[in-house]
């Protein structure tokens, strides 16, 4: 195992932090500075800032309500995070994707690597269902742009129409750019003013109240 995995799987971060930790200086193995791309083994001893990391011993997998307010982050700069709501034992797990601060809905965490990969990298066509309202009735002809696709500064954003019911709709959506359905329905003139992921992939929202979370065997 590359040693940017080893840090990135036992405290949960990114593995470009675990990379910038790495050239830092600040990964040792064995008590020997770590070098970026070295491949470590089981039996080594591998500290951050002298502190011992170890790989999960179990993984986990859980389906969380994430409330409106809160940041998919560890570092809230003044916000509140989802890791507020969550016991200590499940800090280092890791989300699949994001959902912005005024938004809510089903969020999934793992520490898992392969288990995200299946449910985040779009090559495995994890759809994803969202339940928004929009701040003005939204036009038929507005509708049929949508489902054509919008042109946005990151590339075209293609959005299924699942149900609409004047201001409020059921949409899909395969990949998951940054704020991609906002900037979707501001292109065309509206503003989205409530949003709820209700499902990703073949795992449902169900019946999570805000703030709750639930273990699944995976």
């Amino acid at each position: 195992m590359r040693i940017n995995r080893y840090v990135a799987t036992s405290t949960g971060m990114s593995r470009r932090q675990a990379d910038n930790l790495i050239t830092e200086g600040k990964v040792r193995i064995d008590n020997q500075v770590a070098i970026t791309g070295q491949i470590v083994k089981a039996d080594q001893k591998i500290t951050l800032n002298d502190k011992l990391l170890k790989l999960p011993t179990e993984y986990i997998t859980i389906l969380m309500h994430k409330p409106k307010g809160y940041v998919v982050s560890r570092k809230g700069q003044g916000s509140k995070t989802i890791y507020d709501l969550l016991p200590a034992e499940y800090i280092s797990l890791k989300p699949v994707g994001r959902l912005d601060k005024e938004s809510s809905g089903l969020l999934i965490l793992s520490n898992n690597g392969v288990t995200i990969q299946k449910l985040a990298h779009p090559s495995f066509n994890k759809i994803k269902i969202y339940e928004i309202s929009l701040d003005r009735e939204i036009q038929d002809k507005d509708l049929k742009t949508i489902s054509s696709g919008v042109m946005l500064g990151d590339g075209l954003s293609n959005l299924g129409i699942i149900k609409v019911l004047k201001n409020k709709l059921t949409i899909s959506l395969q990949e998951g750019r940054n704020r991609q359905i906002r900037r979707t329905f501001k292109a065309v003139g509206y503003e989205v003013i409530d949003l709820k992921r209700v499902s990703l992939g073949e795992y449902r929202l169900g019946s999570l109240k805000p703030g709750q979370y639930l273990k699944i065997n995976i």
